[in-house]
């Protein structure tokens, strides 16, 4: 028996949607506020996936207002493969709302949006036997119409379909012709610990469609499973005839209430066939592989030199890549960042950083900021919740903004020149709880294990001339999770500027 590692795309990586063309798949994701917008994976063997583009790629598809706010943005996507070519639907919150593009190849080009004049979010795409294309998406419960694909237009005025078994938010539909049966696969619940996964079927378009007698089919609530919030899962059929769904679930730790930091990531279950029901397995963190020839992809890099001329596509930022702010080639084999304003903590700050992938990860950048500049590294969940360290002057300091509060935690001079500075995360040694529950008596013994710490431990600092790592703060990782901050998204990690320009010979982020 061969086993895989779910997740099968660790890291905030929300809302997966996928397709089959032949013996390839492919898969896009949420990106809510960052840009590039719907990252498209391809893979051979639905365990092993490698990035190769963005289906709203370009600033002239994608780009957000500095005031649209952190978890707005692109919405979950439907990624489908339909008479040769890609299609992709999605909502952008906070923008034009539903639009949707094509692609003969899936790394690119992708078309111009074109707009969906429909409400709500979570668009599905689907073509019936007369190839009419039918749009289905959440909003006041689940609906759907026909819809020119070509045009955007919609024929029609929507239709209530089913809306789940009656728990909060029914959203991510994906509705599937198989066999004899229209099949309406939806998620509700909410998106955190209460997520869950339920199905209905019917003969006909619109309806009427017959629950499963017992919906929800997927749910880890209210258990102690590792993996939680599992929904908004999508079907795909592998070519040797077994079924498949990847989902989006989260991996918490700590004490109660537990923290996860990555945001939501992308598993993969199989699914067995019931009395005409498709009812998937539960996500376990080792599973049986698909039996297909497995097809791994060489490893991403750790470090990126900043020698290619353009960005690699793991690169993101809040928002805009603004070429004026973002430049290549200004200094040879340096990324530089020209800062548009004075912090994180508003919309508008300049900040390139990558998903973090690792519960137990490592990042390191050499940075020179000149007599005037300011920036670095930092972690960032979103303008209220991030921890950095920087240099500025002869001067390096440790960062913490936790909602309402911004604190310098330590600051320690340091030689003139380029700095390396560093951010290690680590699950182990993790700091002690700050809040100990005592019982009423007071001089009773405290019960054991009734306390709150955190998922991880993160360490700012800087490199001295030796490499040994001079840390200058230690930080709690609760503060930087959707349990603490709220919101869709997960930890990015990356530069910044705030003041003048600062100069990235390098940055690696690594498994530690």
């Amino acid at each position: 028996m061969t086993l895989f590692e779910n997740p099968v795309i660790p890291g905030f990586s929300p809302d997966p949607s996928i397709c089959r063309a032949g013996d390839d798949y492919y898969l896009a994701t949420s990106s809510f506020e960052y840009v590039p917008g719907v990252p498209v994976r391809h893979s051979r063997d639905l365990v092993h996936w490698r990035l190769i583009g963005h289906a709203l790629g370009r600033p002239d598809q994608l780009e957000l207002a500095d005031e649209v706010p952190s978890s707005c943005g692109v919405y979950a996507p439907t990624l489908r493969y339909h008479d040769g070519r890609f299609w992709m639907i999605t909502t952008v919150v906070g923008g034009p709302g539903n639009v949707l593009v094509t692609a003969e190849d899936p790394a690119g080009p992708w078309s111009d949006p074109v707009p969906v004049d429909l409400p709500g979010i979570d668009p599905d795409l689907v073509w019936d036997e007369r190839g009419d294309c039918w749009c289905v998406f959440s909003h006041g419960g689940i609906r759907a119409v026909r819809i020119d694909p070509e045009t955007g237009r919609v024929l029609g005025e929507p239709v209530a379909m089913w809306s789940g078994s009656g728990l909060k938010y029914p959203e991510g539909p994906h509705l599937y012709r198989i066999g004899e049966w229209w099949y309406l696969l939806l998620s509700e619940g909410g998106t955190e610990r209460g997520h869950a996964m339920s199905v209905a079927r019917a003969r006909t378009l619109p309806g009427p469609f017959e629950p499963h007698p017992d919906n929800p089919v997927l749910s880890h609530r209210s258990t102690s499973h590792p993996v939680q919030s599992t929904g908004h899962g999508d079907l795909v059929q592998a070519g040797d005839g077994t079924w498949w769904m990847v989902l989006l679930g989260t991996r918490p730790r700590g004490d109660t209430p537990e923290f996860h930091g990555m945001g939501r990531e992308t598993f993969l279950v199989p699914v067995r066939w019931e009395d005409g029901w498709p009812l998937p397995e539960s996500p376990e963190l080792s599973c049986e592989a698909p039996a297909l020839t497995p097809h791994p992809w060489p490893e991403e890099p750790t470090r990126d030199d900043f020698d290619a001329p353009e960005l690699a596509p793991c690169w993101v930022s809040p928002r805009r890549m603004d070429p004026a702010a973002v430049r290549r080639g200004e200094l040879p084999g340096h990324l530089v960042l020209h800062a548009r304003a004075e912090g994180l903590d508003r919309p508008g700050g300049v900040f390139v950083g990558r998903r973090q992938q690792d519960a137990d990860c490592s990042a390191r950048s050499r940075i020179d900021t000149g007599a005037d500049g300011r920036g670095g590294l930092a972690v960032r969940l979103d303008e209220a919740h991030h921890y950095q360290v920087e240099r500025e002057g002869d001067t390096v300091r440790a960062v913490a903004r936790i909602g309402p509060l911004r604190q310098t935690v330590a600051e320690r001079r340091v030689g003139p020149g380029p700095v390396t500075l560093r951010i290690d995360v680590t699950t182990t040694g993790v700091l002690p709880p700050t809040v100990t529950v005592r019982p009423a008596d007071p001089e009773a013994e405290p019960p054991s294990g009734l306390r709150i710490g955190g998922p991880d431990t993160l360490r700012l600092g800087h490199e001295r001339a030796d490499g040994t790592f001079e840390v200058l703060a230690e930080l709690d990782g609760r503060y930087l999770t959707t349990e603490v901050a709220g919101g869709f998204t997960g930890r990015v990690i990356g530069m910044y500027a705030t003041r003048g320009s600062a100069a990235f010979d390098w940055c690696e982020l690594s498994r530690a």
